[in-house]
């Protein structure tokens, strides 16, 4: 009787062990669960105006709201997989700023900037979706010289690389040319393998110009087309790749025509929440293959 009875302690004491391995165990795991969400780099996504922002933020989960001066910033995941959505505001400086901000702030793993603009190209029609391949300043330029009385020439003006070197970039021929900020591969990647979810017309790589400005001269448009080889301009996307770039984080434009003065398309809002919905699809696909 008295060997039963130890039998049966030693079992139980054996059990006892098991099931606290297990346990701790389970909560080594749920503790390293944890940790690596904690050291997951969210995903900026960059959207300059309330409609190509906070509309945007609607699709995630667990949205919390931060500020930092003007610049929102919606804290969420999608897939389990932190996502932030920024509101930029219009224009290059508050879209570098914000860039910046985000950068210093989150330690994002990538940089998605995306919203509306103007087509370049007649063979784009409103709706037609453009991946940023290349992503140039077109609003860095340098005139001629003439002296007074002898008019102005835009066709005759110069691109001017402000990065080309430390003095003055009036002053260095190498400065002279355009610089073209090179969308990100595995982003490319993500955005290519899911344009078939897009059906309002279509996705294409190329080249998204940039500029405090807005063109509605078609003959200057298509001035732009040709030096510069753009396909549609914006007015945040070049300050987000040059931030980026400088602090070596992967970036894409995503841009959606909203008109097209080339061809007579005329403006539709609606083209902003069908560039999120892809612009949505690429992050998930890209969070499965390069994020987690």
């Amino acid at each position: 009787m008295k060997n039963k009875m130890l039998k049966t302690g030693t079992l139980l004491t054996i059990g006892m062990v098991l099931l606290l391995s297990v346990l701790a165990g389970c909560n080594s795991a749920s503790k390293k669960e944890a940790g690596n969400k904690q050291n997951q780099k969210p995903i900026i996504v960059q959207g300059p105006m309330p409609i190509e922002a906070q509309k945007f933020a609607k699709k995630l989960e667990n949205v919390k709201e931060e500020k930092s001066g003007n610049f929102v910033f919606y804290k969420g995941t999608v897939d389990n997989y932190p996502v932030i959505v920024v509101k930029t505001g219009k224009g290059m400086e508050n879209t570098a700023a914000a860039t910046a901000i985000a950068i210093e702030k989150y330690h994002p793993k990538a940089i998605i900037n995306q919203g509306t603009s103007g087509g370049h190209d007649e063979n784009l029609n409103v709706f037609d979706i453009v991946l940023g391949k290349r992503t140039t300043n077109i609003g860095s330029l340098k005139t001629e010289d003439k002296k007074e009385g002898e008019g102005m020439d835009p066709t005759a003006w110069k691109p001017m690389d402000l990065m080309a070197s430390e003095g003055s970039a009036g002053e260095d021929p190498d400065a002279e040319k355009a610089r073209y900020y090179e969308g990100d591969k595995k982003l490319l990647a993500a955005a290519n393998a899911v344009k078939d979810t897009y059906k309002k017309g279509k996705v294409v790589e190329g080249t998204i110009g940039s500029a405090d400005t807005w063109n509605n001269e078609v003959d200057r448009i298509k001035w732009f087309h040709t030096k510069y080889g753009t396909s549609v301009e914006e007015m945040e996307g070049a300050a987000a790749a040059q931030i980026a770039g400088s602090y070596d984080v992967p970036f894409l434009g995503i841009r959606v025509l909203s008109n097209n003065k080339v061809n007579n398309g005329k403006y539709n809002p609606n083209t902003a929440a069908a560039c999120q919905d892809y612009v949505y699809e690429v992050i998930k696909r890209y969070i499965s293959a390069n994020a987690k």
